[in-house]
């Protein structure tokens, strides 16, 4: 979960936000939506709904292998769609990334499934005033016994691990501004276009930050 109470309500606002979004896409659908969008859309629901518990400290508490194989699953998905449809290659595999970055936030909180994913359990980790972890200061991930709870018992992820959690760090801060740039354009090229697509744009955006933030907090 994130420590800072401020930064866990901004992110769960940009999860709710981009949870609303998507049920209202799934709601109204129109004639001309496929299944796949449906289900694409459904996905990305669950994905939003999933990180937005996950920054709370009940979130602590949900398994971590079932989300991350579903997660897996959801990435196969979108790389399926990715090879059979044209048009919105760049997009799907997006999306298939973002699905599989999911399945790796899991398996990292795991701490039991990537082999030499600790450098230290967390009996091992010198521990601060408060409950979390030196090495993610913006997330509790903190276990009382080696492989309970969170991550495990691992005390400080291996330096490959971190490496990892900085290029999804960085790669949804650049989807982040590049979803936010077009959202501008797309109000500022179109500006007869409907306020549901300019803010399904905006969602993304947002869908984008949270994710940004939840990776920066691990490492």
């Amino acid at each position: 979960m994130i420590v800072d109470i401020w930064l866990r309500l901004f992110v769960t606002g940009l999860f709710l936000l981009s949870a609303a979004q998507c049920v209202y896409a799934l709601v109204t659908a129109r004639a001309d939506r496929t299944w796949i969008d449906q289900t694409s859309r459904a996905l990305h629901l669950l994905m939003a709904v999933a990180m937005l518990v996950m920054a709370w400290p009940a979130g602590m508490s949900v398994p971590n292998r079932p989300p991350m194989v579903f997660f897996l699953l959801a990435a196969g998905w979108f790389t399926v769609v990715l090879a059979v449809r044209a048009g919105h290659r760049v997009t799907d595999g997006y999306h298939a990334v973002m699905m599989l970055a999911m399945a790796w936030m899991y398996a990292v909180m795991d701490g039991r499934v990537l082999p030499g994913q600790c450098a230290g359990t967390a009996a091992d980790a010198p521990q601060p005033a408060s409950s979390s972890m030196p090495s993610m200061p913006g997330m509790d991930m903190s276990g009382t016994t080696p492989h309970s709870g969170p991550m495990g018992g691992c005390g400080h992820p291996a330096a490959w691990v971190d490496a990892v959690n900085w290029v999804f760090t960085a790669m949804f801060g650049a989807a982040a501004l590049w979803w936010a740039i077009r959202y501008f354009a797309v109000r500022q090229e179109r500006p007869d276009v409907p306020a549901r697509l300019w803010f399904a744009v905006a969602c993304q955006a947002m869908a984008a930050a949270g994710m940004a933030i939840m990776f920066g907090v691990m490492v």
